[in-house]
């Protein structure tokens, strides 16, 4: 069936292309500030093509349309695509042409061809790759000035203009002043002047402020200009009261107006500045007029390494989600098995439990709670028309987290329902021991992600089995769930892994129409030896919640594997038992109990 809305929206969109003598549009997923997460105004992407995941890039010319995204959302893009003109294309998949190939394709045909492209929402770097890559495909111009969603989208929401908080210097562990004596310390030592931020959670994390802009992330909308001797935030002043305005005084930051950041890069009087071009987008690099220093912002890896205060507020964040888990599944069973419960109806719960805990300040990201063959669905989120009833058999996969006020949670499990197939088996346990080899890892420190990622995927590739999503990534302190610089995935990614900063590890296996499986924990990473060979590192499991064993093939476990698992659930029962009533401590001893193995005997 037709789309009608996105048939209109695209006929819309032609038209005021044909007047403005623009080829194709590309709409990126990204706002002024390169968020994976935006604030519906800038949802250009997601309106144009009705694919509503957080990472995809809509290219339409006059007479096609198509949609790039990763492996993560192949069965939702498709299902979302459906009816409409939009073709999708399977980003790192054999056989996918890049944008740039494509364009070069569809606009062959077309005399001195123009691509159209919105320079606020695409970042310095992105459109130098993309000019120089369309020069190469026969010489199509690049437009950076264009943004049609201004005259087509006639009910776009506006920038939000949400209050902003102080972040509590018992949670932060250190002051904005000190953070900017040491961002301005670390450009004096790259012989850069000044910076531009434009990272919402780098400007959050940075001046000890919260904000609720973007839909379970606790950032706003705003610039930070940090120069030898002074630092301004860029800021709609309605977001801003008298309290708030006193302590950025009191912090040495000056205010001004959002709108303005642009003439103040035009104004900027000193000898150079930091502008990160993977960071900063192309209209306000090209506003700058002195010398440009184009390197990776520092702020990411100062964010990234938590100090002792964050450390500490993610254990007890960690505690308060861990009782929240065990409350919610030991109800989770008896609730399927009485009848009713839907993939929508237990996310709710979920929450609910949640929102009784200290400090709650809402979800890390929207649940996904995907049972059965929805599980395959990497990225999964019900809706009330694909909600599915959960029956007590089967395997149902279900990632959340909170946003506390002195840490955020990320955690999946795949928790079996009832009876589970031996396919369903064995991939479970599959997961369970690349999970248990990346969390066994030490690694000298300066590993990248990179190094480790085929810990997490060693025994599935052994039967031939792969996922394509990465393996971890940071996790903000009541800040973004997805917090970088450093991740652990298969593709490169150079960033060094260092003391005390949190990581996920989450692999999995997804079959199309079967099942999906996920084990997720968060960690942080830890010293563990010093040694002629220099310093290594280890992780140590922050997540405290039962790893599901009724689905595991105990058979495909070594003693190590099972040792791990074993101390693992008797941590998890030290530290939640004392915080739970008897009814929920039985259940969690139960939940945690040791497997019982044989262990080798020893050679005389």
């Amino acid at each position: 069936m037709t789309n009608t809305i996105i048939e209109q929206r695209l006929a819309a969109l032609r038209d005021v292309m044909r007047r403005e003598s623009i080829d194709a549009f590309i709409f990126p997923s990204t706002d002024p500030h390169n968020g994976e997460y935006v604030p519906e105004h800038w949802e250009g992407r997601k309106w144009i093509s009705g694919f509503n995941g957080s990472a995809g890039t809509a290219v339409v010319t006059m007479d096609a349309a198509a949609l790039w995204t990763d492996s993560r959302y192949f069965l939702a893009a498709a299902e979302q695509l459906e009816g409409t003109e939009f073709k999708l294309m399977k980003e790192r998949v054999e056989g996918t042409p890049s944008i740039i190939k494509w364009l070069g394709q569809k606009l062959s045909f077309v005399s001195s061809p123009v691509v159209g492209i919105d320079g606020m929402v695409n970042s310095e770097a992105s459109v130098a790759e993309l000019i120089a890559g369309l020069r190469n495909e026969g010489g199509i111009t690049v437009r950076t000035n264009f943004d049609p969603l201004g005259q087509i989208w006639t009910d776009r929401p506006t920038v939000p203009q949400n209050k902003i908080t102080v972040h509590p210097l018992e949670y932060a562990g250190e002051s904005c002043a000190s953070k900017l004596e040491r961002i301005r310390a670390m450009l004096k030592d790259i012989n850069a002047c000044g910076m531009l931020a434009a990272a919402l959670d780098d400007i959050a994390w940075t001046l000890n402020l919260r904000g609720s802009d973007v839909h379970c992330n606790p950032v706003f909308v705003s610039y930070l200009l940090i120069t030898s001797r002074h630092a301004t935030l860029f800021v709609d002043g309605a977001k801003l009261d008298d309290g708030v305005r006193e302590y950025l005084k009191g912090e040495g930051v000056d205010t001004a107006d959002y709108n303005k950041v642009k003439d103040a890069l035009a104004a900027y009087s000193e000898y150079n500045i930091l502008l990160d071009p993977c960071e900063i987008n192309h209209t306000l690099f090209s506003a700058v007029r002195c010398e440009k220093v184009a390197q990776p912002s520092p702020i990411p890896y100062m964010k990234a390494v938590k100090n002792s205060a964050e450390i500490e507020g993610f254990r007890r964040a960690m505690l308060r989600d861990g009782v929240v888990m065990v409350k919610f599944l030991k109800w989770l069973t008896p609730a399927v098995q009485a009848g009713g419960q839907t993939e929508l109806s237990i996310s709710r719960k979920l929450e609910e439990l949640r929102s009784e805990q200290d400090l709650f300040c809402g979800n890390s990201f929207d649940t996904i709670a995907g049972y059965a063959h929805h599980g395959a669905v990497v990225h999964y989120e019900p809706t009330p028309e694909t909600d599915l009833e959960l029956l007590p058999k089967g395997l149902l996969l279900l990632d959340s987290g909170a946003q506390y006020e002195d840490g955020t949670t990320d955690i999946t499990r795949t928790i079996a329902l009832g009876p589970v197939n031996e396919e369903e088996r064995h991939d479970y346990t599959l997961v369970l021991k690349g999970h248990i080899r990346l969390a066994r890892a030490k690694f000298p420190q300066g590993c990248s992600g990179t190094q480790l990622d085929a810990c997490a995927r060693y025994a599935m590739w052994q039967e031939g089995i792969n996922y394509l999503h990465g393996t971890g990534h940071g996790v903000g302190s009541c800040l973004c769930v997805h917090e970088g610089p450093h991740q652990i995935r298969m593709n490169y990614m150079p960033s060094p892994l260092l003391p005390y900063m949190t990581v996920t590890n989450e692999p999995g296996i997804y079959k199309e129409g079967r099942h999906g499986i996920r084990i997720e924990n968060t960690q942080i990473i830890l010293p563990y030896r010093e040694t002629e060979f220099g310093t290594f590192l280890q992780f140590d499991p922050l997540t405290l919640c039962p790893i599901d064993m009724e689905p595991i093939d105990w058979s495909l476990l070594d003693t190590e594997e099972i040792e791990w698992l074993n101390r693992y659930h008797s941590r998890v029962y030290d530290q939640l038992a004392p915080l739970l009533d008897h009814e929920h401590r039985t259940w969690l001893r139960e939940a945690t109990r040791p497997y019982e193995y044989t262990k080798p005997s020893q050679k005389s």
